[in-house]
């Protein structure tokens, strides 16, 4: 692979990007950039480019932390730097891979000699070396949750800290912050979607003319990265002195009064939570104004700045898109492009008092400085236009379709397929664990063994010590002091003395959804009930940070509707267009469900799974129908698979089926009604009442005895 970098100004299109990428290029307090967009649209191409463009920074001679010469970290672990010389390096581009550890992150401290020696040996990790630089996430929603956050606050308070067993270590760390993500692997939660300033979606052009143009300079890259990169060495100058010039001019740009109330006002209309979206757009638009070379912000700067920084804080729950309403942006600016009339009430010469300035401007009617438009605005390349955001899906099932005639219970016929139905509103459901203790990645479900969580015990190493456990330690080198020779007050420690936390928590688990669409589940209200537990238990496992997978199974087989993925979203949608009807081949489901199990296994063989079968039980298709499907449900419980029956039988006669299914795969069966969080605490409450209720009429009852034995002596 070449060390020469692609150039940016040789990317075709996306000018939303580059334009995201350039605002956090002028000024890093707009916070970083979220890449959101399908696989192989460059995004990594384009962040390495940008690297290459950044001026290069001067920093402390042997520091490691890259101290600037002008204003030395005060806290600088290799400080204090009093006289130093300095030198000039380029900025520099750390990559995250998917796997860090925290320790590689923070940096990591060796525990034995800071012990046994006295002596803090730090090792500083990859946020130091980013620091004044760019650290840039490929797929940042794969990363485990802590270590995100981590990030994230070192991120937004330009330092990182690092606190272990009575040893402390903190130094400057301000770097630009880029992440990239495909959203069909899962989305970030909306708190950390907040801590990114920009967010720009992303797709491949599906104009010919576009494509070719891309892949001609690719295969010319390839061919002679050198002589392709001098080609455009011209431009890469003349981009990177713009830079230059833009954050020179950036402390001059003016945020006016006008300006600042249309940010607010936006937000408002937007009801974007908290006023971390209100400071992103205000440094984001005076970023705008500098780039184009302007000292005053514009109404198309904040109209900018809410296209970049609102779309990805728009979200109330998991399967929202991201998006703005263009509309909706444009009469909240021009409902507030004039000033505020100065006089308190209505004694101003305003004829009319009722609205929006009337002529309250001191150059009457329409305040010429904020209604027309600019002319002399951002270079070409980068002016961008409005984000390309697809249009929202609707989801929702037509009212018109006439509704499906139920099948008879008795003798399903492979009928013609209904028309899904759109689910009914989620609700907070039960939570279902996986017994035991496992040791998979960090979540909100199942007891495990995490780097987070409570300590229960203590081991010998297993690999490099990076938890201490004091007291265990002490324990285990207190009985050799006297056959060591100790002297003095300090102990002597050996490398078998030392010992390790055992940390409890909580890991996520494959929740497979075995989900039955036959014909005898589709009666519409029936259906909606059952999509909206479904729905339910989705939205549950996006917030405990499971992985999901559904098979549908009718007619006469079964289907992978939704391979193993961290993408909740996408089993959503697919759970909204799954049409009903036909047999109900229940052996067919569960036995895919039981190779897709044993193949995971093999990827993935610490994360454990969560069989959920939604059903009413019924199994037809042949005369063994029956006996075929509880055969297959006894290969989960031979493996001791964790399982749940979403029972879906509903009338006045009810067979029980989906509780015998339930039994022979070794789970527990559920009903619709017993799924809801609130109905369970419900329950509890109402035997805490009855409980209570006994102990006060037990209590009044002894009181009167013992009333009476007292009066009788």
């Amino acid at each position: 692979m070449s060390d020469v970098r692609y150039p940016f100004t040789a990317i075709v299109g996306m000018a939303d990007l580059r334009l995201g990428l350039l605002l956090n290029a002028v000024s890093p307090a707009v916070g970083g950039v979220l890449v959101r967009g399908e696989k192989g649209t460059a995004k990594s191409t384009m962040v390495r480019a940008l690297a290459g463009l950044l001026p290069s920074i001067a920093a402390v001679d042997g520091c490691r932390f890259a101290c600037d010469p002008a204003a030395p970290d005060p806290q600088c672990p290799d400080g204090p730097h009093t006289s130093f010389g300095s030198h000039e390096r380029p900025s520099q581009l750390v990559e995250l891979p998917v796997g860090v550890a925290e320790d590689r992150i923070v940096g990591s401290l060796d525990l034995e000699r800071a012990l046994a020696e006295g002596v803090k040996a730090y090792e500083p990790g990859l946020l130091a070396k980013a620091h004044r630089g760019v650290l840039y996430i490929d797929e940042v929603n794969l990363l485990q949750d802590h270590v995100v956050d981590l990030l994230l606050d070192a991120a937004a308070m330009g330092r990182s800290y690092v606190e272990r067993e009575g040893v402390s270590v903190r130094h400057a760390a301000r770097f630009l912050l880029v992440g990239t993500m495909n959203p069909e692997e899962g989305e970030l939660r909306p708190q950390l979607l907040d801590r990114f300033g920009l967010t720009v979606e992303i797709a491949a052009t599906r104009d010919p003319a576009e494509r070719a143009e891309v892949v001609r300079r690719r295969l010319a890259y390839d061919a002679d990265p050198a002589g392709f990169a001098a080609r455009f060495a011209a431009q890469e100058r003349e981009l990177a002195e713009h830079i230059t010039a833009a954050r020179e001019l950036l402390p001059k740009v003016e945020l006016t009064d006008v300006a600042l109330r249309q940010i607010t006002a936006v937000c408002a209309a937007f009801e974007v939570d908290g006023l971390r979206a209100d400071i992103v757009m205000a440094r984001t638009a005076v970023a705008l104004a500098a780039w184009a070379g302007r000292v005053e912000v514009l109404e198309e700067d904040v109209r900018k700045a809410a296209q970049l920084a609102l779309p990805h804080r728009r979200r109330r729950n998991p399967f929202d898109a991201p998006g703005l309403d263009e509309e909706q942006l444009d009469r909240t600016l021009e409902e507030h492009s004039q000033p505020e009339d100065p006089e308190p009430e209505g004694d101003g010469p305003g004829p009319d008092g009722d609205g929006d300035g009337g002529d309250g401007g001191p150059d009457g009617g329409g305040g010429p400085e904020s209604g027309g438009p600019d002319g002399g605005g951002a270079p070409e390349p980068f002016d961008g236009g409005t984000p390309e955001t697809s249009a929202p899906e609707s989801g929702a099932a037509d009212p018109e379709l006439p509704a499906q005639q139920p099948v008879p219970a008795q003798h399903p016929s492979p009928a013609r397929e209904s028309a899904p139905v759109a689910a009914g509103d989620p609700y907070r459901t039960r939570l279902f664990t996986v017994q035991g203790t496992g040791h998979g990645a960090q979540g909100r479900r199942s007891p495990a063994e995490t780097t987070g969580g409570h300590t229960i015990r203590a081991r010998r190493p297993q690999g490099t010590l990076s938890r201490l456990h004091l007291t265990a330690t002490l324990q285990a080198a207190a009985p050799h002091q006297v056959a060591r020779g100790r002297a003095g007050r300090a102990l002597v420690l050996h490398k078998d003395d030392f010992r390790e936390q055992v940390r409890q928590g909580r890991e996520s688990n494959l929740v497979l959804f075995v989900v039955d669409a036959s014909g005898s589940m589709a009666a519409r209200q029936r259906m909606t009930a059952v999509k909206g537990a479904v729905l339910s238990l989705l939205m549950d496992a996006y917030q405990r940070r499971d992985k999901i997978g559904m098979i549908t199974f009718r007619g006469a087989d079964a289907e992978l509707a939704l391979p193993p993925t961290s993408s909740v979203e996408v089993g959503a949608a697919r759970l909204e267009s799954l049409p009903t009807g036909g047999r109900t081949p229940l052996a067919a489901g569960l036995l895919r469900a039981h190779e897709v199990l044993r193949v995971e296994r093999l990827r993935d063989p610490n994360r454990r799974p969560l069989l959920v079968v939604v059903t009413d039980g019924r199994a037809t298709g042949g005369r063994d129908a029956l006996a075929r499907s509880q055969r297959a449900a006894a290969l989960f419980a031979a493996q001791g698979t964790a399982s749940v029956v979403l029972d879906c039988e509903s009338g006045p006669v009810r067979l029980g089926l989906a509780r015998t299914l339930a039994g022979l795969l070794g789970g527990s069966a559920v009903s619709l009604d017993e799924l809801r969080a609130e109905g369970v605490a419900s329950l509890v409450r109402e035997n805490h009442a009855n409980h209570a209720n006994r102990t006060n009429r037990t209590n009044r009852a002894t009181t009167t005895s013992i009333a009476s034995l007292r009066k009788a002596a």
